[in-house]
């Protein structure tokens, strides 16, 4: 029996327009009030999801939410911390030198702002100001905290240029990083901990399930290993083919009430589900 399902947004939980569809609203409603745990995970930070939260009125003392691809857990009713992997000025440094090589751009994301230290902030950036509703500081790397940290980094910019930097990446930095491909032009650098299915695992333990007891959707690279974690693996009709195969059951697009479908056929067992 299915208790916790994790899901993610992207791609996943709304459709092409951004929303919610009326069919996946009511799925996991009709999920929640049977008592399972319904937890969006997501590389957004906590901003970029407070509406969808929201939406879902998944905001309680018993909701959780898992943000920067793994990085944090909360609960979202007090927003304290059960899990968190961050990263440091050094990690950011090395961000650097892969710009100062390849020209690629980079920026840090901290739980208030997107830090851009260069003088040419690229066109990405402001596409994830824009997604999840965070303001961008422009800010020199002399000029920051020598003890801050960060919830994740990312390389943004075009695939081709993505393409180019990944073949290149030391060895000692794919060791000591877990690095995900988010979106053709989203390369996340995270904590080596932080991943959806290291902090779906860590959230379960905690609610005392195990991994047949959890369902997890997603489309996309950085959904991989949650999607192999769990006893109900599911793969968007939209998904890379990676992560199709993967899966123990594919289900419609997210412009099809992917998730409404996959829930209702898995956890509600309703007629509603072809």
């Amino acid at each position: 029996m299915i208790k916790l399902i994790a899901i993610d947004i992207d791609g996943t939980l709304i459709n092409s327009k951004h929303e919610i569809t009326p069919r996946v609203h009511a799925a996991l409603t009709k999920a929640k009030e049977q008592g399972v745990y319904v937890v969006l995970c997501t590389g957004r930070p906590l901003p970029g999801v407070q509406g969808y939260l929201n939406e879902l009125n998944l905001i309680n003392d018993r909701d959780f939410v898992i943000t920067y691809n793994g990085s944090l857990v909360q609960k979202t009713g007090t927003g304290e911390s059960l899990v968190r992997f961050g990263m440091t000025m050094d990690d950011l440094k090395l961000m650097d030198d892969y710009h100062q090589q390849y020209g690629v751009h980079y920026h840090a994301i901290d739980e208030k702002n997107i830090y851009v230290t260069t003088p040419d902030i690229g066109k990405y950036s402001y596409m994830e100001r824009d997604l999840v509703g965070m303001p961008i500081v422009q800010q020199p790397l002399d000029q920051f905290d020598p003890n801050a940290t960060f919830s994740k980094m990312m390389f943004v910019d075009e695939p081709e240029i993505l393409e180019n930097l990944i073949p290149n990446l030391s060895d000692s930095f794919k060791e000591n990083h877990n690095i995900v491909r988010s979106m053709p032009v989203y390369l996340e650098v995270l904590h080596p901990q932080a991943s959806k299915g290291h902090a779906v695992a860590k959230l379960a333990e905690l609610l005392g399930l195990d991994a047949s007891e959890v369902m997890c959707i997603g489309d996309q690279g950085n959904d991989r290993d949650m999607i192999e974690y769990a006893g109900m693996g599911v793969a968007m009709g939209n998904a890379i083919d990676e992560i199709k195969e993967l899966a123990n059951f594919i289900t419609t697009t997210n412009d099809e009430d992917g998730v409404a479908v996959a829930v209702e056929t898995h956890v509600l067992n309703t007629e509603n589900s072809l």
